[in-house]
């Protein structure tokens, strides 16, 4: 396999773009950073040149979320977002929270509930359609927008800052050689680059170990989200209804729940969140998003109906305990790839939004005085002076709380948010990455989970499919292994091929050779970049890095 450095001396230097900010992910964070910056430009009559890459095919192509969004940040951003057609359409009209048993359901009353399962004035969108529109006004605005372009590498200045990033190679073989389509990638510099990948950033991951700036802080905690979306009968629709559910199908030991959201033209997004600290490894968390609809008091929406779309994201959920330093010399972390989310609001589009915003604020000023490539000290001051500081400061106890599980998790929940009003005289905190919480298969119970019925149920590779996922096969494996050796001798021997049941793709399986010995599989393009494997794996042996520009999935209105 050929290195890049060994590319650029066999086919020249590659080519340098020179912009005053990059930003890295053409998300909610990513895209209101960019735009920010251009509003403040424009209100100073000065220029400052901004450019976005996103891995994605199209802007908004890898966006998945639930989603309710709380229309704050869009406010600030746009403060005549209804009248520019932002695809914010249908306002919440109702909640319902229902404690779920195998058979039965409990509603919680609403006068019960604590603020944060409280929509009232927030909105069921589609985060994907939300970001393409986000995308139209960037451009319209002068930002540059490069999708199908993912930054593979992160580039330095001799004094160690971080000068920009390189994109990926592209028209490279499955072994790493360059074939007749091979191009290099591109270098882009800029004085400042924010990092907006995402939950599990490729490259954040990488800064957050070069400056160590998660030292002194908890361990991140994630949790997966498996999402569909339906198209379910006109009589079952009611615009604005968002159901959330906490119980069966998990046991009462690990974290989890759903979310049904009714959105405009008979649509319903539902989903199942499960925290990656499951202790369990026959646990499927696709599986139990299947089981969940079949309840009782959820499959009523979907009979009749039919699914349309199916994806799946790692979630960010660590809250104000693991927010990493969010600033290094010539760059910052913004949104998820921080872990702004709000766990307790199961929100974060409004955090990663008002956080590329405080993070552009902070970069136009250095940039205004001259600076470059420093850090960007303004940006965390400004956010421990915001409401975005003082939401997750409300919300710091409630995933430390649940995750002690749903019994005690909820009697704490209800001390510290109904009671103290997220005001407690406490802080909570998270001991242990997610990745240290497996048991041994041999500690464990397997679960026996039945056959999907293609109709309310369904497997993973029906499901993967109308994802719309598409990875050149004639590509390195994005889906990396520090050691070929770990999966069958640690992961299948002592945890039975976790992997194949964490990850909601179908990208990893055990099959035997023809000596009848076990290798691991990686089916890498079914991969819908979750980042799951790259979470949970126990030793921490598989990597993600990325694959070539415009792979992985293509999500419709998810």
């Amino acid at each position: 396999m050929a290195s890049t450095q060994e590319l650029i001396e066999q086919y020249g230097p590659r080519e340098a773009m020179e912009y005053d900010v990059v930003i890295v992910g053409g998300g909610p964070a990513g895209l209101a950073a960019a735009i920010r910056l251009k509003q403040l430009a424009a209100e100073k009559g000065s220029e400052v040149n901004v450019c976005v890459l996103e891995k994605g095919g199209e802007v908004g192509a890898h966006i998945l979320s639930g989603a309710v969004m709380d229309p704050r940040a869009m406010n600030e951003l746009f403060p005549d977002w209804k009248e520019r057609g932002a695809p914010l359409n249908t306002p919440v009209s109702e909640d319902r929270f229902l404690f779920l048993g195998e058979s039965k359901s409990f509603q919680t009353p609403n006068w019960l509930l604590p603020a944060c399962f409280q929509n009232h004035g927030n909105y069921v969108i589609s985060l994907a359609n939300v970001v393409r529109w986000l995308g139209q006004q960037a451009e319209a605005l002068g930002v540059e927008v490069f999708p199908g372009f993912p930054a593979a590498e992160v580039l330095y200045n001799e004094d160690g800052s971080v000068k920009g990033v390189a994109t990926g190679n592209m028209g490279v073989d499955r072994e790493g050689n360059p074939t007749d389509a091979f191009q290099l990638g591109m270098e882009l510099h800029a004085k400042y680059t924010f990092f907006a990948e995402g939950a599990r950033g490729h490259l954040g991951r990488q800064l957050m170990s070069r400056y160590k700036l998660a030292d002194g802080r908890d361990p991140q905690t994630y949790g997966i989200g498996i999402k569909e979306l339906w198209e379910i009968d006109p009589a079952k629709h009611k615009p604005g209804l968002v159901i959330h559910t906490a119980g069966w199908p998990l046991p009462s030991d690990t974290y989890g729940g759903s979310f049904l959201y009714h959105l405009e033209n008979n649509q319903v997004a539902v989903g199942y969140v499960v925290g990656l600290a499951y202790e369990n490894p026959y646990l499927s968390p696709f599986e139990e998003f299947q089981r969940y609809k079949t309840h009782p008091a959820i499959r009523g929406f979907f009979e009749g109906g039919k699914r349309i779309s199916y994806g799946a994201r790692a979630i960010v959920a660590g809250g104000l305990q693991s927010l990493p330093k969010l600033v290094f010399p010539g760059g910052a972390l913004v949104g998820c790839d921080a872990g702004f989310l709000n766990a307790s609001r199961i929100k974060g589009s409004h955090a990663a939004m008002k956080s590329g915003m405080l993070a552009a604020e902070a970069a136009f000023e250095a940039i205004a005085a001259g600076r470059q490539s420093d850090e960007l000290q303004a940006y965390p001051q400004a956010f421990q002076a915001s409401w975005l500081h003082d939401e997750l400061h409300v919300a710091r106890n409630f995933k430390p709380a649940m995750s002690r599980g749903l019994y005690t998790g909820t009697l704490l929940v209800g001390i510290d948010q109904v009671l103290f009003k997220g005001r407690a005289p406490w802080t909570m905190h998270h001991k242990h990455a997610d990745h240290e919480m497996l048991k041994p298969a041999a500690s464990c119970t397997p679960i026996v989970y039945p056959k999907p019925d293609g109709k309310l149920t369904f497997d993973k590779l029906s499901s993967v499919f109308i994802s719309n996922t598409n990875h050149s096969e004639d590509q390195p494996v994005h889906l990396t292994l520090k050691d070929p050796s770990v999966p069958v001798q640690i992961n299948l021997a002592r945890y039975a091929g976790p992997e194949q049941r964490y990850c909601p793709a179908g990208v990893y399986e055990f099959v035997k050779n023809e000596a009848g010995a076990e290798r691991l599989q990686i089916n890498a393009q079914n991969c819908v970049h979750c980042k799951t494997c790259d979470i949970k794996d126990p030793t921490q042996n598989i990597v993600w890095v990325t694959p070539e520009g415009g792979g992985g999935p293509n999500y419709p209105n998810m």
